[in-house]
């Protein structure tokens, strides 16, 4: 055999055996059906607290269901990657990762499954988040083009996220401490522009807000969705999330390798 013929199986093989996994991993998201509800849920209770208890008490400029919506899409995706993390903690735990060990099986094909069906969740769940909040009066003006730089932006937000929730469910030890341990990930955008503007905030927890990624990622989002100045807010979100996405990544593969490790 050739090494070109070599190289073509190798290439088939991992793709298919990621196939195999992402579907594997959307199985298993359909059959625990609670984490999926209460991951659409949490967030939408969550705005309607916002925009019908806090709303009339904070000035933003414009109607508060447009200000509050991008972070409440974020938020989801915090639930979403919370999630993930507890999944490949699961498999980590009761035995999963030996049977696939004895299998010709690639570590990236057994993260990418779980990261995939995180993807997937997350189409899902923003969806859903953004229909209930224009049945709430969210009122968006961006153009096509708009919507799909926005919808880019938030993959990219999602693959980072996801990458680094699978990293941190290969070293937990059970699925609460994967739960905990991705605790931050559902309260980095509270400390950010996703539901007061960061000007009402202690200089201490300014400097916090502008010097983290969700901000620039919520200010680029709320800008191409509703039409509010983005300033340099693109090219910043830009830069923070390819190299979140870049360090996610990387550090999910050697902690799987290293928690695999005989």
């Amino acid at each position: 055999m050739t090494t070109a013929a070599i190289r073509h199986g190798g290439v088939a093989n991992a793709l298919s055996d990621a196939l195999t996994m992402i579907g594997r991993s959307i199985r298993l998201t359909r059959r625990n059906g609670e984490t999926l509800f209460l991951s659409i849920l949490l967030p939408l209770l969550m705005m309607a607290l916002f925009v019908y208890v806090f709303g009339g008490a904070i000035n933003t400029g414009t109607a508060y269901i447009n200000y509050v919506v991008p972070g409440t899409i974020l938020l989801c995706v915090g639930y979403g990657a919370a999630s993930t993390a507890m999944s490949v903690a699961d498999d980590m735990n009761n035995g999963m990762i030996d049977r696939l060990r004895s299998m010709p099986i690639s570590t990236f094909a057994v993260l990418t499954g779980h990261v995939v069906a995180s993807i997937a969740r997350n189409a899902l769940t923003t969806t859903i988040v953004i229909g209930t909040a224009i049945a709430m009066g969210f009122r968006p003006n961006g153009s096509f083009v708009d919507w799909l730089l926005a919808a880019s932006l938030l993959l990219l937000y999602v693959l980072a996220l996801s990458w680094l929730a699978a990293g941190l469910g290969a070293i937990a030890k059970g699925v609460e401490s994967a739960s905990g341990l991705s605790f931050f990930m559902l309260f980095l955008p509270y400390l950010s522009s996703a539901f007061v503007p960061t000007d009402t905030m202690p200089s201490f927890l300014r400097a916090i807000s502008a010097n983290q990624p969700i901000t620039p990622v919520i200010e680029t989002t709320r800008g191409l969705l509703t039409g509010t100045p983005i300033g340099d807010s693109g090219w910043t979100a830009l830069v923070w999330l390819a190299g979140l996405l870049a360090f996610s990544f990387t550090l999910a593969i050697l902690l799987y390798r290293v928690r695999t490790r005989k």
